[in-house]
This record gives C-alpha cells, structure tokens and sequence, in this order.
C-alpha cells in the first residue's frame, strides 16, 4: 500500500482519488478550497441551484468506467443520466432556426438540408467524416494513454485541392481552411464550425484536427444529469469515501518535498505530509509545472432565476450566435474584454430539482471571453439579455434575479498539430499531473481520462 498525496479536489483529482483508493493505496487529498469539485460547482438561492462549470457531458463511457472499475454500481446507479434530445437549437443572425437531433449525424444531415438547403448536410458530413479519421487516428495517443515523446502531427485528411490553388504552397490545414474550402464558406455551416471553436476556447486558426470536436459530439452524444452536473462531483466524492480517501479541505500545499530526487510528500499549512507518490492538478510553479501554463480564454456565466413555467417544447441547449462572427473570432476577441452581441449557450434544463415549484425556471447563459474580462459585469448580462431578445429568446420580463460571475479558464483539449498538455509523468519520480492543464487536456470527460491514465502508470498497491 502506497501513501499517496493528492494537490486538489477537482474532478480529476477526485477521479484518481476513487482510482487509486480502489487499487488499495492510502490516499489523502488536500484542497484549499471548503469543498470538493473545483469548476463543477453549484450555486443555491431562494430554492433556485445552478450549475457554475459546465453544464452537460459528453463522453459518459470515461465515468461509467469509472463507476465499474472503482464500485460495482454502473453510473446509471449513482446519477439520473439521460441523453439531450435534441441536442441544441441555433439561432443565427440571418434568422435561420436549426435544431440538431442527439447522437444522430444522419439526422443533423437532415436538418441541415433542410434548414441551408439540398447538399449541406453531405458537406458537413464530409467534414465530420474527417474529424472520424482523426478520432480513430488520436483516441488512444491523445486520449487513453500517456503522451508520447514529440511532436504529434495534426492528421486530419485534407482533400485534394483543385485548380490554381494546387500550385500553392501548402502548410498545415486549419478550421478557416475547412470552413473555407470544404465548407465553401456558407455563413451557416461556417457558423456551426465556429461555435464549436468559440467553445473550447479556440479560434479559426487552431488545427482542422479540432473537427474531431463536432465529430464525438454528433457521434457520441451529448448527456444530461439530473440535478446538475454538481450530482456528478457528489457520486465520485461519495465513491472515494467508500475507499477510504481522506479529504483535508481548506488546506492548501505549498511545496511538493523531495528526497535523493523524488517526491516525497508535501507541505501544506506548515504541516509536512510524507508520501510515497504525489499527484497534482494544481497549476501553481512548483506543483508539478516547471513552467508558467499560460493564460486561456474565460468564461461569463450569468445565472438566471425566472417566474414562469418553462414553456413546452422549450430545448435545453440553444446557442444565440454572434451577430458579427467574423468580429468574434478576431484574437482580441479572447484577450481581455468582452466581445459584444455574442455566441451565448443558453442552458434551459427541464429538471425540477433546480426551481422552487413549478412555476419557475433556472436558465445558464455562458460566453466565452477575454481570460480577465473587466468592466460592470451586471450591465454586460443586461446588453446579453438585450442580445438573446433580438434574436427571439427574450427572457427580460422574467428574470426575479441574476447572478454573474466571470469563471476559469476554458477548458482547452490536446489537439495533434495544435496545443498539447504537459505529460502526466513530470521529470520528478513519484510527481504526476492531472487535470484539465495536464494530458489530454481540459474538460470533464479529458480530466477523467487524466486520472485514468495516471492510476495506470501507478498501478495497484
């Protein structure tokens, strides 16, 4: 049995808690934070909850892995998991309403056809067709192993070009190179492309390789949890508590000690905690990381209490985009400010766990922006309200309060050819890094992964 120490309570943090506690190790987890969860959070009022980080998920298989390999319940056992059907609506600024079906790309085709006309599903079908061979080419790489040594080329299958532009220099492709020439640069279809970008903190410049987004998702499916995503941190942590896993909240490490070279505990509040290995999801220089981890793109959450049913048919994501989209993807778009009339995600769940009674409803508007936007923040979710109304979503009259809050950083995936996250393994024995800044990359499903492939190096006890 191995004395392990883990530097915080995120999900990737309590994920290889679970793990490692379940492969019979000794495991303690320090959290400066009162509670357990880090981004998935949950803010309550006046009977009103909401998710604070994000607020569906994708790749349920990494925690349904995790539920079989750490209890013998399945997941279904532990949360309400129930798919997202339809998937999302967009509204775009030329007042087009398309509303994509879950986990069906036969019938996004459909939708497409129909909404941008004969031949536009078959040409994001081509795309997304792409973004599959790059899955296939980097799931196991860059998402269930550990990081290989070097540069990973970005393999998305970049079409033959045609005409004069056969004869030009070709680099490496990117999304602005999709959108353009596979794409044929259609407003709509480009606008689809460039959500899923604006989501995950990225621009039209990243690799095409990033098709491999719209890809899982449309194949895969997007899943809700009854209660929020906060139910989700509350049966991982309750999962670590059946191993034994001692928290220490309110205690945050200082240094990671070594000896003869290799960790070998930490000191948090003064206290020297020994340890045989040591995990870390901190991103503080010393913790894990020889360097800086430069800053991401944040988000604006604005957390809305309404009076009033959710109308019928009401769809539980909608994304209101941006009316000016070439202006949003400039980079100072992502460098510091808030971009006005915005790509928002409106989250409307029908789930009435979150309201005081029936005649209310919790609605989540998310933007993507600068990494320290400034200015009044309550007027800004004003001028999104203002926003969301001018493209049919008025919800003014409504509101019995909001809650705005500028969140952490966007969580940004490993990408072949683009960004890739520091390796698990550091060049310290018994350091490891976990969470969304370490392999693969951000998000719920990639810090399971972390968690997953570190458990994996460490092995059983």
């Amino acid at each position: 049995m191995a004395r392990i120490v883990i530097i915080g309570a995120g999900m990737g943090g309590l994920a290889a808690a679970a793990r490692l506690g379940a492969l019979g190790h000794r495991v303690t987890v320090c959290e400066a934070a009162a509670t357990y969860g880090g981004m998935v959070g949950r803010y309550e009022r006046d009977g009103f909850a909401f998710d604070t980080g994000p607020g569906l998920l994708a790749l349920p298989a990494v925690y349904r892995d995790l539920a079989l390999k750490t209890g013998r319940e399945p997941l279904e056992e532990l949360v309400g998991l129930a798919p997202v059907d339809p998937e999302s609506r967009h509204l775009l600024p030329d007042g087009t309403d398309l509303v994509l079906p879950n986990a069906s790309r036969g019938g996004v085709a459909r939708a497409l056809d129909e909404a941008f006309g004969a031949g536009s599903g078959e040409r994001w079908g081509e795309v997304t067709n792409r973004g599959r061979a790059v899955w296939e080419a980097t799931r196991r790489p860059l998402l269930e192993e550990p990081l290989p040594d070097g540069p990973l080329a970005d393999p998305y299958p970049a079409p033959p070009r045609r005409g004069l532009a056969k004869w030009l220099p070709r680099g490496s492709w990117t999304l602005a190179d999709v959108a353009r020439h596979e794409l044929g640069g259609h407003p709509g279809l480009t606008a689809l492309l460039t959500e899923y970008a604006t989501r995950y903190g990225l621009t039209l410049d990243a690799p095409a390789g990033a098709t491999v987004l719209p890809y899982m998702e449309q194949s895969f499916g997007v899943w809700s949890v009854r209660g929020g995503l906060r139910a989700l941190a509350d049966a991982v942590h309750a999962r670590c508590e059946r191993h034994g896993v001692e928290f220490r909240f309110g205690t945050r490490v200082e240094e990671v000690l070594t000896a003869d070279g290799r960790a070998c505990g930490v000191l948090a509040g003064g206290e020297r905690i020994a340890a045989d290995t040591v995990l870390s999801s901190s991103t503080d220089r010393g913790l894990g990381w020889e360097r800086a981890v430069p800053d991401a793109p944040g988000r604006i959450t604005v957390l809305l209490a309404l009076r009033g049913a959710r109308p019928p048919g009401t769809v539980h994501r909608t994304v209101v985009h941006a009316a000016a989209p070439a202006r949003e993807q400039e980079r100072p778009a992502f460098a510091g400010s808030v971009p006005q009339a915005p790509t928002v995600q409106v989250l409307r769940p029908d789930d009435p766990s979150l309201v005081p009674g029936p005649g209310h409803e919790a609605v989540t508007l998310t933007v993507t922006c600068g990494s320290r936007p400034d200015g009044d923040l309550d007027a800004y979710a004003g001028h999104l309200l203002d926003h969301l109304a001018g493209a049919g979503t008025d919800l003014r009259d409504r509101v019995l309060w909001r809650e705005v809050r500028a969140v952490g950083s966007v969580p940004v995936p490993s990408l072949s050819g683009g960004v890739l996250q520091p390796a698990n393994a550091t060049s310290t024995p018994g350091l490891y890094r976990i969470g969304g800044a370490a392999h693969p990359g951000g998000g719920l499903a990639r810090v399971g992964m972390s968690a997953s492939i570190t458990a994996g190096l460490i092995g059983p006890a």
